[in-house]
């Protein structure tokens, strides 16, 4: 298993008043993200934990990527990987935001 930890202030704080959410599955290639808004300011940190090695210039450009989108300040990510694809990675992380940013 390998783990990689990235911090890194977002252009804002992230929306909503949501604790925390989670998406997806780890099941058959997918994934899954948990967030929770535990973090000062604009703060983000996304640790990774995957079982295949040697990506992590792949993980870092998605998540720079993604928190440049998406804004993810003041948000902890952990992601548990099955072996996801780049674009499903981007498709979870954009769906836990949004996930806490829901009003209901």
């Amino acid at each position: 298993m390998e783990t990689l930890q990235i911090h890194q202030d977002a252009p804002r704080r992230a929306g909503g008043e949501k604790p925390s959410a989670i998406t997806g599955v780890v099941a058959s290639g997918n994934l899954e993200v948990l967030l929770e808004r535990v973090l000062p300011g604009a703060r983000c940190e996304v640790n990774v934990r995957t079982p295949i090695g040697g990506f992590d210039a792949v993980w870092r450009a998605v998540v720079a990527d993604f928190i440049e989108r998406q804004s993810p300040g003041g948000l902890r990510i952990s992601v548990n990987d099955g072996g996801a694809r780049p674009d499903t990675v981007s498709l979870r992380l954009a769906q836990g935001v949004r996930l806490m940013e829901a009003t209901e």
